[in-house]
């Protein structure tokens, strides 16, 4: 399963409002020339709110939206014609039958071709003054320059350099004949003509990748966009990282000051050429579980799926605002879909169990999630396909996955401490410490009179001990698991980061839930009281502690508090029967045939676990799993009769 990492006008994050209020700012601002910025990191997703913009004026005949990639044309020589040359293509492919858009097309590429011969022009002044011509400035002079090739600085004449410009086909006579500013000018008023006569009410030039050039190339296409903001409609959309611009500024200009007054030169020559910015947020928890939700569905059902797009309305609704609730809400879902769809269903568990690591580790950006769910879904194949599969914990995967992108040597020492049994001396030595840290444990000296935190007495000696001691906070905890498998996989060192959050005060009904029966049952009225949003909370973390144990013949702690939730909740009894449905058969002990009567109370849901029941005494990889189902059943059967 791999998402792809394309730009898309399938609006995943709800960047529509800024893509709209963009397109709003272009459309008001019509006559007059405009520059907006669309900031943000890589991967952040600015390719795809340009995309959207280019959508929303694609059905509009009195627009022309032209889209340039600097980073394609970087092997070019002048940026800047390029981009011109581009625009003025567009616009002859928009209007195809009219002459006069042709003919004024071609008295803007003539100025186009005057600026590639200024700028060869000043070559030819720097060759003329070493008498040393350059390999390219003789092949573009012609025949004529050929005769100084062997000529040194000493014999090169005046009138050999008057032969020079009467045979170069007047190149830098007509340079000569004028200025720049003229002829700044007048590439103005003809292009403005040129958008007139081709009845082009706005003109809209969306520039992407350009933090992705090399810093002369980047330079030269924002000079191209400055000599465009002179000229009435014209829009430019820029999308592109702040910071990368700012570099390419002081490379391209390295003999400015650092700073002047309270911003540096690169940010004033920044926000001097882009009027209007717009910073495209970083994601939080809620938008990071939604986006991976919506990822895997996509990846899953397809984009014309009726179950995507119902999904993808019901989670632009809950983006408006995120800051409500922890993503979309099962219940609500369900409302949506007429029930929760087995892909769906699988999409949000997995959402769940890691939205938590990514939403500070990938630093929410939409590009580092996607190399996250790739990665992990690609070593989680190849598991697969050497047959190891149930032995990985995806919850312990992704956490080792945290450290072996931001601790190399936490991660180092876990591979060589587990190389021979699977367990980490200094891993199990640094989660005891941090967790007697939690404790408020001590220890005291030699003379019984100075204490010290257990912590900062037992912790290994690594130089990133403090990230350390975070990550091993992390649930969940790591040493009692055979790290062999994992190491295995994750070998290859590709990856990608994050860190957990807290349920806050959900955390201690949790944890009653995972006590004993009667725990469980004096937690009832509490449960009861949930939110449909908070119920799923609870369960999800609950359902990730069952699905950690690694020994699944005995009933795992939580097991009785999951079957609490679905009893009080019942949108959860689906979701509760699709976690049992998955869990490994072989590995399963008698316990799991017992104990649903109350929390699989819904027809439809009994009826499902009844035909499961079945599928077990069926099967022959788990003879107690068999034996006990066929009891379950003929007693069942029992009672009906009866």
């Amino acid at each position: 399963m791999i998402v792809a990492d394309n730009e898309t006008a399938v609006d995943l994050l709800y960047y529509e409002a800024i893509a709209k209020t963009v397109v709003r700012l272009v459309s008001e601002k019509s006559d007059e020339p405009l520059s907006v910025g669309v900031h943000g990191d890589w991967g952040a997703g600015k390719s795809s709110v340009l995309m959207m913009v280019e959508e929303a004026f694609s059905n509009d005949e009195r627009v022309l939206c032209v889209r340039f990639n600097g980073w394609l044309f970087q092997g070019f020589e002048d940026a800047k014609a390029v981009l011109i040359e581009t625009i003025v293509e567009e616009l002859r492919r928009k209007r195809p039958m009219s002459k006069k858009v042709a003919e004024r097309a071609k008295k803007v590429l003539r100025r186009v071709d005057w600026m590639k011969l200024a700028r060869k022009a000043g070559a030819y002044g720097l060759t003329f003054a070493t008498g040393i011509p350059h390999p390219e400035t003789i092949k573009d002079l012609g025949a004529a320059a050929r005769s100084l090739i062997d000529k040194s600085a000493e014999g090169v004449s005046s009138e050999t350099l008057a032969a020079l410009v009467e045979g170069s086909d007047e190149y830098l006579r007509e340079v000569a004949e004028d200025n720049a500013p003229e002829q700044m000018h007048a590439f103005r008023e003809e292009f403005a003509e040129l958008l007139e006569v081709a009845e082009i009410d706005r003109l809209v030039v969306l520039v992407d990748d350009l933090d992705r050039c090399l810093p002369n190339i980047a330079i030269e296409t924002l000079e191209a966009i400055r000599l465009f903001l002179f000229v009435p409609r014209a829009a430019f959309v820029i999308g592109t990282d702040e910071g990368m611009i700012e570099y390419a500024v002081r490379q391209h200009f390295p003999d400015l000051p650092v700073a002047t007054g309270p911003a540096s030169y690169a940010r004033n020559y920044l926000e001097k050429l882009i009027q209007v910015p717009f910073r495209l947020p970083s994601l939080g928890y809620a938008e990071t579980r939604i986006y991976v939700t919506l990822l895997l569905v996509l990846n899953a059902c397809g984009e014309e799926a009726n179950e995507f797009q119902k999904l993808i309305a019901l989670a632009r609704e809950v983006l408006r605002r995120p800051w409500k609730g922890p993503g979309l809400d099962r219940k609500a879902v369900e409302g949506v879909l007429g029930g929760v769809p087995v892909e769906v269903e699988r999409a949000m568990e997995l959402a769940g169990r890691i939205a938590p690591i990514l939403a500070d580790g990938a630093r929410g950006n939409p590009r580092q999630i996607k190399r996250f769910i790739n990665t992990m879904m690609l070593r989680l194949a190849i598991a697969e396909e050497r047959g190891f599969r149930d032995e990985l914990n995806i919850s312990v995967l992704a956490k080792i996955m945290l450290a072996e992108r931001f601790a190399p040597e936490l991660y180092d020492a876990m591979a060589r401490g587990s190389a021979n049994t699977g367990a980490s001396e200094e891993l199990a030595a640094l989660e005891a410490a941090v967790a007697a840290s939690s404790a408020g444990l001590e220890t005291k000296s030699a003379d019984g009179k100075e204490s010290a935190p257990l912590a900062e007495a037992a912790l290994p000696d690594w130089p990133n001990i403090e990230w350390a001691k975070q990550w091993a906070a992390i649930d969940p905890p790591l040493a009692e698991n055979d790290l062999r498998p994992y190491v295995f996989v994750t070998r290859d060192r590709r990856s990608v980061f994050g860190a957990v959050t807290s349920l806050g005060e959900l955390d201690e009904l949790v944890a009653k839930l995972q006590g004993s029966p009667l725990q469980v049952k004096q937690a009832a009225a509490e449960v009861a009281r949930l939110q449909s949003i908070e119920a799923e909370q609870v369960f999800d973390a609950l359902r990730a502690k069952v699905r950690d144990t690694e020994n699944l013949t005995q009933e795992p702690v939580g097991v009785k508090g999951l079957a609490e939730m679905a009893r009080q909740h019942p949108f959860l009894q689906r979701p509760l029967l699709s976690f049992v449905q998955d869990l490994p058969v072989s590995k399963l002990g008698p316990w799991v045939v017992s104990g649903w009567v109350s929390a699989f109370s819904e027809a439809d849901v009994e009826a499902e676990f009844t035909a499961t029941l079945q599928s077990w005494a069926e099967q022959d990889d788990n003879k107690q799993l068999k034996a006990a189902s066929a009891a379950v059943i003929k007693l069942v059967g029992k009672r009906k009769r009866g």
